[in-house]
């Protein structure tokens, strides 16, 4: 018995202390670079291994202007949506296999809304499929020096074999604003909209923090909240690197205290670059799902400006602790989660939304769309005259099922009737007792009497019949029978 107590007792403090041990072990990467050094102004974790997310469209991105650049595509290239692109989970923009759309809108809408299925697309479209496509991401990673990245799909959906870290990330930053300073509009774009549909850009850095210009954000349950930024002040751009948070808004948040912090240092020249950070000594990374999308609580999410979390200051701060780095800065006092508590950045400016369409053109992407609007109209109202009819052939067989039941109910009764009639005349009558039947001379009096003397003793029979006869005969048998009495006596 006492055992059993002990136990209840423990238990609760072993579950405790199970959580308590990840929160030494996790430290979540954070870099902030000068983009155009390459300098390191703060690193923390930077080459510690991390699922990427959908901060994989910068690979992706880069692949395809690359291959423009070369003169094997054009932005107008057609790309065609497969079944299996069509297929990819959200986020998505839904188009019907055989879709078509121009590389440049594509580019477009994976910068944005980080559609997953036209990733897919243009994986497909330039690599001839999915994977060939991720074999040539990986040549063009090791080209550029990014050294432990493993790509394996194009749009950073849950792959446990695909990994990144902040440095290279960094580095694939630095390469997309060196190779391609003519497509750099593409990062900060606010929004797109195709037909009437405006889709905010997931980035909360944009249009909230002053000169943010850039790039990427990213969620997946376990590799957490990513994003990398770029900024620009007085001319000078710095890339911030962010990854594992347990919420968008501590992820932009962070984001906007490490580019405060940035633009307040200069790199000297003894500061590291990004070639010369150390190796990690993770052998992989890190699964954070347990502790960011917790089952009790709403799935996270990372669309639009007000995006929210299933709730993880309290997880975080068990996760993650408070910030290993220089505390005497003021700028990493939010990097701990209870200091994000209760912060947000400002207001979005309003957006600028550009134009994306389906097609060859903006003419033939109206055309379509008026088309699937007509088409998804009719579809509509044949959907309403089929609820209409079902409903009137449902209130139809509901009268014909309350006839035939009132029918039956009828035919039961019927039926009843019947058989109480046929026992009626096919039972036996009652016998009736000799006793109570009324002879057919008697009168009415006498059958009245009749009951009463059958209960007489036999011996006054005969003076009840006596006493029926007329009263002048009564008087006449008297005087005889004082006679016979006399002669008796003188004998």
């Amino acid at each position: 018995m006492v055992n059993r107590v002990w136990g209840r007792l423990i238990a609760p403090l072993a579950a405790l202390a199970a959580l308590a041990v990840p929160a030494a072990a996790v430290t979540t990467p954070i870099l902030v670079v000068e983009a155009d050094s390459g300098k390191v102004l703060y690193s923390q974790g930077a080459t510690d291994p991390w699922y990427p997310a959908s901060i994989t469209k910068l690979m992706t991105t880069y692949v395809a202007l690359d291959m423009v650049r070369q003169g094997k595509v054009s932005l107008d290239t057609l790309l065609t949506i497969s079944p299996e692109a069509a297929a990819e989970p959200p986020s998505k923009m839904g188009f019907k296999p055989g879709t078509q759309i121009t590389l440049d809108n594509a580019l477009k809408i994976i910068m944005v809304k980080s559609a997953n299925d036209i990733s897919w697309a243009i994986a497909e479209g330039l690599g001839g499929s999915a994977e060939g496509f991720a074999d040539m991401m990986n040549e063009t990673a090791h080209r550029i020096g990014m050294r432990e990245s493993r790509w394996y799909n194009p749009n950073g959906l849950p792959e446990p074999r695909q990994w990144t870290t902040a440095r290279d990330m960094a580095i694939l930053a630095r390469a997309l604003m060196r190779d391609f300073p003519d497509q750099q509009g593409l990062f900060s774009i606010s929004a797109i909209q195709f037909g009437k549909s405006v889709m905010a850009n997931h980035n909360g850095l944009l249009g909230r923090y002053p000169g943010a210009d850039g790039m990427k954000t990213g969620f997946i349950c376990s590799g957490g909240f990513n994003v990398v930024a770029s900024a620009t002040r007085n001319g000078r751009r710095i890339i911030t690197v962010v990854m594992g948070q347990p919420s968008a808004r501590e992820r932009d948040i962070k984001a906007a205290d490490l580019f405060d912090y940035g633009f307040g240092q200069s790199a000297g020249w003894t500061a590291q670059t990004l070639e010369t950070l150390p190796a990690s000594n993770l052998a992989a990374p890190p699964d954070l799902r347990p502790y960011i999308c917790d089952k009790r609580k709403p799935i996270p999410v990372d669309e639009g400006p007000g995006a929210l979390t299933a709730g993880a200051d309290g997880t975080a701060t068990q996760l993650f602790g408070s910030a290993t780095a220089d505390t005497s800065n003021l700028a990493f006092a939010a990097l701990g989660a209870a200091n994000v508590r209760g912060r947000s950045l400002p207001p979005r400016a309003p957006l600028q939304p550009i134009a994306v369409w389906t097609g060859r053109s903006p003419a033939e992407g109206a055309a379509a769309l008026a088309q699937a609007e007509q088409e998804a109209q009719a579809s509509k109202e044949a959907a309403r005259t089929a609820k209409v009819e079902a409903a009137r052939q449902k209130r139809e067989e509901a009268k014909a099922a309350q006839a035939a039941k009132a029918e039956a109910h009828k035919q039961a009764a019927a039926e009843k009737a019947a058989k109480a009639r046929a026992a009626a005349v096919t039972a036996p009558k009652p016998k009736t007792a000799a006793k109570d039947k009324v002879p057919a001379a008697a009168s009415a009096y006498t059958a009245a009497e009749a009951p009463k003397a059958a209960h007489k003793p036999a011996a006054k029979k005969a003076e009840t019949k006596a006493d029926a006869k007329p009263a002048a005969k009564k008087t006449e048998a008297k005087p005889a029978a004082k006679k016979a009495k006399g002669k008796d006596d003188d004998a």
